[in-house]
């Protein structure tokens, strides 16, 4: 069982009351920041702005709180936490989070306006079969993308490697320390990248039919600051090659290759999944959201599929394999802006 830290139990004890407590005073006095978002809507640009952002914040706090509830439920019928980890109780766990996922998700499509496409060879093509999850990282609300798509349109059950800040939230605390997942820090020095790459393997180790390994090989949120401090420190450990490499993508940050190569190791029978996107590079923070809505647009996904045999031994070749396909990546952004949506009024007949 995963011990808790201090700041674990921080978050437990007063973080997700706090969540609860928040989500109950905003829908007691709901009327009150109805009326309020009412009247500044017009005063802002964007189509009811105001009002978008507070449906989907409310939307979320609510899912958050029960999600919260329903945790400590499962706590508490799992024998105080001692068998929590069950099967039985882990695929609990992964109904819980495709609940959420789904329910936001269908309002998201809605209050922001939003058409997901896919395109290549996504993850249902060959069930049965372990995958390797290989993602671009370009904001928050990717990795969830990433994760709806996997969970409510490929049957997968997700095994995440994920930025330890995200731990902050008490809902993906609590449940993502319940189900195979790392929080790993992607500043760690040379030691702490050792181990990080041995947890990484840890994690990729047994993988069944319908599970699939995610991992974000950029270690953080593509910003044009993380792209020139990345290539920077490049240069800093002698990796010229690599630099000038990474100065060449636009797009994305130079890939870190130590996990991936420790999932391939510890996962020598699955197949990689590839996945770039477009639509959401932009959604950093709540500023951004605010400044998007009604974003009005399509995200593209694109999924490419390597075969096993296709990726080669050494540890070196992988590394100018990853960096192969993340120039692929770079120009396929590069190809596939995000489209907007026609105005809801143009319709036909």
């Amino acid at each position: 069982m995963t011990r808790i830290g201090p700041v674990g139990w921080f978050r437990r004890i007063v973080l997700a009351p706090a969540v609860i407590v928040l989500t109950v005073l905003l829908l007691t006095t709901i009327p009150l920041w109805l009326i309020a978002a009412a009247v500044l809507s017009p005063l802002v640009p964007g189509r009811l702005r105001p009002l978008r952002l507070l449906s989907m914040a409310l939307l979320h706090l609510v899912l958050e709180s029960l999600m919260l509830v329903e945790l400590f439920g499962l706590w508490i019928a799992s024998g105080f936490g001692l068998f929590v980890r069950r099967p039985f109780f882990e695929r609990i766990h992964y109904d819980i989070v495709q609940a959420y996922l789904v329910v936001f998700f269908r309002e998201a499509r809605r209050v922001a306006r939003l058409k997901i496409v896919t395109e290549g060879t996504p993850p249902d093509a060959y069930p049965g079969e372990p995958l390797l999850v290989c993602c671009r990282h370009a904001g928050p609300a990717d990795s969830f993308t990433l994760m709806y798509a996997l969970m409510h349109w490929y049957g997968r059950e997700p095994r995440v490697v994920l930025k330890d800040t995200l731990a902050w939230d008490p809902a993906i605390d609590v449940i993502l320390n319940r189900l195979p997942s790392r929080f790993v820090s992607p500043n760690s020095g040379r030691r702490g990248s050792d181990a990080l790459e041995r947890q990484v393997g840890e994690l990729a180790c047994n993988l069944d039919e319908n599970d699939a390994f995610v991992i974000f090989p950029e270690g953080g949120n593509f910003t044009p600051q993380r792209r020139e401090r990345a290539i920077a420190k490049l240069h800093r450990l002698g990796l010229h090659g690599m630099a000038r490499r990474a100065e060449r993508m636009q797009n994305v940050l130079a890939p870190r290759p130590g996990g991936l190569i420790a999932a391939l190791d510890a996962a020598p029978e699955a197949d990689v999944i590839l996945v770039a996107h477009t639509g959401l590079d932009h959604l950093l923070t709540i500023g951004d959201i605010w400044r998007e809505l009604p974003m009005d647009k399509q995200i593209i996904m694109r999924w490419w599929r390597v075969p096993r045999a296709e990726i080669p031994e050494g540890r070196d070749d992988r590394i100018d394999w990853l960096f192969d396909w993340w120039e692929r990546i770079d120009a396929w952004i590069d190809e596939h802006r995000p489209v907007a949506l026609p105005p809801r009024s143009a319709r036909i007949g």
